[in-house]
């Protein structure tokens, strides 16, 4: 499957109190191509579960569904992983999930990181911050101008993420992300139908 479009990604405060499924189910509904199930939380009974459900979700819709940097889980369900520089071999999880599996891998502002990231094994390679992020605040800020270079130097899918809304998408699209990964920008609206209309406004950005 060609890897372009808006790549939800899930967030356990925002998606708290039954929030997750329905919401997440309006970002599919809206057209969202991946989505990444990220929670840091401890309880892996509990995670496991909603990831189990978000699978079914995603399969209704064919979406690709990743899980944020828990390989085991990934393995366990037959999804795609993403992984942190930290956190976990990109090799050993391609050769855990086969060829098919979608590996991701963060590169934060680092062409040199995306090389290595490519060689290892990753699918797509993910660039951020781009803008002042909720969800990590602290993170390294990447440019349009590391886009760009990325762009040209690689032909594997890209992904932008760090700060993403509707205002800032078309420039990250036309400096070369192929894909646009969102937290706030997405479900930090007061309604799953809001959540819809957000994912299909960001949808909508790829078709021109």
């Amino acid at each position: 499957m060609s890897l372009r479009g808006l790549y939800a990604i899930t967030d356990s405060a925002l998606l708290a109190d039954g929030r997750l499924l329905p919401w997440v189910e309006a970002s599919l509904a809206g057209g969202a191509r991946l989505l990444q199930y990220r929670d840091k939380s401890r309880d892996s009974v509990r995670r496991r579960e909603e990831a189990g459900q978000l699978r079914t979700l995603c399969a209704q819709y064919g979406t690709e569904l990743l899980i944020n940097d828990d390989l085991a889980l990934a393995s366990e369900l037959g999804v795609g992983v993403h992984l942190g520089l930290e956190d976990g071999s990109l090799q050993e999880a391609r050769a855990e999930l086969g060829p098919e599996a979608i590996v991701g891998a963060t590169c934060h502002a680092s062409l040199a990181n995306a090389e290595a990231a490519l060689a290892a094994g990753a699918s797509y390679i993910a660039f951020g911050r781009f803008f002042d992020s909720r969800t990590k605040p602290g993170a390294p800020a990447a440019t349009l101008e590391l886009l760009e270079q990325a762009r040209e130097r690689f032909s594997a899918p890209i992904v932008a993420i760090g700060g993403i809304t509707l205002e800032r998408a078309p420039q990250l699209i036309s400096a070369g992300a192929d894909l646009l990964a969102v937290i706030h920008g997405l479900f930090g609206a007061d309604s799953a139908e809001a959540v819809r209309q957000r994912a299909e406004a960001f949808t909508t950005l790829f078709k021109h």
